[in-house]
């Protein structure tokens, strides 16, 4: 037990729909090519960041029954590209359909390069970053 005033703090909670397995491993790649379905909430909303209408009114553990929903689907064979298509909440992906190129030094969030640098061709993988979850496919 930690009696000290000013001791060490707590490590931010995780969320569970977030891939820790995946993230635990270590980068098998340098260059992918991934596909996302972003899903956000209303505390991301800023001055900075405007989310998504359809996530103006979801709090996070609404978002998290989001995800889970989108991976069953995912699970169950539903394509990536038209559950992109139909709830990702990055407009620009979301319309053109285009990958993502991530190396280590690409102009993205660490947590998706992160995990993006650990998916296997073809694998899908969730992490959350400070514009919401990623539901992330490798796609080469």
């Amino acid at each position: 037990m930690n009696n000290h005033v000013g001791g060490e703090s707590a490590a931010p909670t995780v969320s569970p729909v977030v891939s820790q397995d995946i993230l635990a491993r270590e980068p098998v790649a340098n260059q992918v090519k991934v596909k996302h379905i972003l899903i956000a909430w209303k505390d991301l909303d800023s001055d900075e960041y405007k989310i998504d209408p359809r996530a103006t009114k979801r709090t996070k553990a609404d978002a998290e029954n989001v995800v889970r929903a989108l991976m069953a689907q995912l699970k169950s064979g539903t394509d990536f590209d038209q559950l992109m298509i139909q709830n990702s909440e990055d407009a620009g992906s979301a319309a053109t359909g285009e990958p993502f190129d991530v190396s280590p030094d690409a102009k993205l969030v660490i947590e998706f390069k992160t995990l993006g640098l650990r998916l296997a061709v073809g694998e899908v993988g969730v992490c959350e970053s400070e514009f919401g979850f990623h539901i992330m496919k490798r796609v080469e």
